[in-house]
């Protein structure tokens, strides 16, 4: 039977027993030493003093060249000042006490004032009713304000190691949490790590266990989910390939004819193609520093001739940033497609670096009708199209695949209606290597 406990409760009260143990501790040595030890010093002290000065008068008799005021000095270190004489031993340097002098006024039976002076030597003064001109000036050997330092750094060293042990213990605790925490994080941009190792707290150990199995199950509905888009493509593209070899054959009196079946099969391709982007997404693509400027101009040199409208590009300053190259340039060539589809007659491309929030930008805009602001988040959702006034054209994926590339990257993409018309689509990356592999 192990000792040490295997909850996250457990380990709490634990680390508070401790903390409290060790209190009692430094308290009870605080308390032994400054306060019963010091207190049993004065007291002999005082006791001393007494039997000292009950052999004063014959110490003084077989001395004849010794005064008695001499010798109680001596025995006692007790003096006696008078109020000028006192003003200059440092009499303006104390500081008074009310209730020492209540205190020593109940004890004299009437009205005294007591004041204690701290320096090399630990001083109490009495202005005694008995002789109101006077002050006698008692010192206290064993108190001086220097024997206090090891209690600060007592204080100081427990607390110290209080904030110490529960930094290391909160780290302890919370490591299985963080690695909880990436790998989520990880799940939830279409990753999937390795299982994570069940350990630490039984909660933690239970919550580490649950999230492997629903990793594991995630994992698989992904395979099959591929596995079911892959096989429906390779059934549909057979007798498509067949509907087009028989319009290609198909007399040449009814070429208008066999060229609208030709351009709805491959209108069809291209919406299994996007089908099949947005299931898998490049997922086995490994991240790497690029440059963003270089990843658009090569996209904006390969962008097919058939396009008709005119691209330009205005690219800014942009440090090296951590990203998957293909899946940013299938980013840029979908945004530049929905540009040649729905603007009028340009469309431009921009990048620029953001200090403040470490990140780099991109944003295509172009010069058509826009999209309604209501409208615009239900863009990013699959098989959803926008306004009529930017017709209906596609499967109504090409934001939902950019969208999830964006995520992967932990990136930010917004849409804005310009003020002269047009819609522009910006996406921010982070500097930062966020993104697995």
């Amino acid at each position: 039977m192990k000792l040490f406990p295997k909850s996250a409760f457990a380990r709490t009260v634990g680390l508070l027993a401790l903390v409290l143990l060790l209190n009692q501790i430094v308290s009870y040595l605080m308390v032994s030493n400054y306060v019963v030890k010091p207190s049993i010093e004065q007291m002999s002290q005082l006791v001393a003093k007494q039997i000292r000065t009950m052999f004063i008068s014959d110490r003084v008799l077989s001395n004849q060249n010794e005064s008695l005021a001499v010798a109680f000095y001596n025995a006692t270190g007790i003096r006696v000042f008078s109020d000028e004489q006192a003003q200059n031993e440092g009499l303006d340097k104390t500081t008074y006490y009310g209730y020492l002098s209540s205190l020593m006024s109940k004890h004299l039976n009437g009205p005294a004032e007591v004041r204690v002076s701290q320096g090399q030597a630990f001083y109490i003064w009495v202005k005694p009713p008995q002789a109101p001109r006077y002050w006698v000036r008692v010192p206290l050997e064993s108190i001086h304000s220097g024997e206090f330092s090891p209690l600060v750094v007592y204080l100081i060293v427990i607390g110290v190691l209080s904030v110490i042990g529960g930094i290391l213990f909160a780290n302890w605790l919370n490591r299985p949490l963080k690695a909880l925490e990436t790998a989520a994080q990880q799940v939830g941009r279409g990753e999937f790590p390795e299982q994570l190792s069940e350990k630490g707290a039984s909660e933690i150990m239970s919550v580490t266990k649950a999230f492997n199995q629903m990793s594991r199950g995630i994992k698989e509905l992904e395979n099959d989910r591929n596995l079911l888009m892959a096989g429906v493509s390779h059934d549909l593209r057979t007798p498509l390939t067949r509907i087009r070899l028989a319009a290609e054959m198909m007399p040449e009196s009814e070429d208008y004819l066999a060229q609208g079946i030709i351009e709805d099969i491959d209108d069809m391709n291209d919406i299994i193609d996007q089908f099949i982007d947005y299931v898998r997404l490049d997922q086995q693509e490994k991240a790497s520093r690029e440059s963003l400027n270089e990843l658009l101009e090569q996209t904006l040199a390969n962008l097919p001739d058939s396009w008709e409208k005119t691209f330009s590009a205005d690219l800014g300053d942009c440090p090296l940033v951590w990203v998957r190259p293909l899946s940013i340039k299938r980013v840029v060539i979908n945004l530049l497609e929905n540009a040649e589809r729905y603007g009028n007659t340009k469309a431009c491309v921009r990048s620029g670096y953001d200090k403040q929030r470490k990140t780099v930008w991109l944003s295509v805009s172009d010069d058509g009708p826009g999209i309604p602001e209501e409208q615009q988040q239900n863009l990013f959702q699959p098989f959803t199209q926008g306004d009529k006034a930017r017709g209906g054209v596609g499967s109504g994926l090409g934001l939902a695949i950019i969208k999830r590339i964006v995520d992967r990257h932990n990136g930010r993409i917004t849409l804005k209606n310009q003020a002269e018309g047009g819609l522009c689509v910006r996406i921010d990356l982070p500097l930062r290597k966020a993104l697995a592999g």
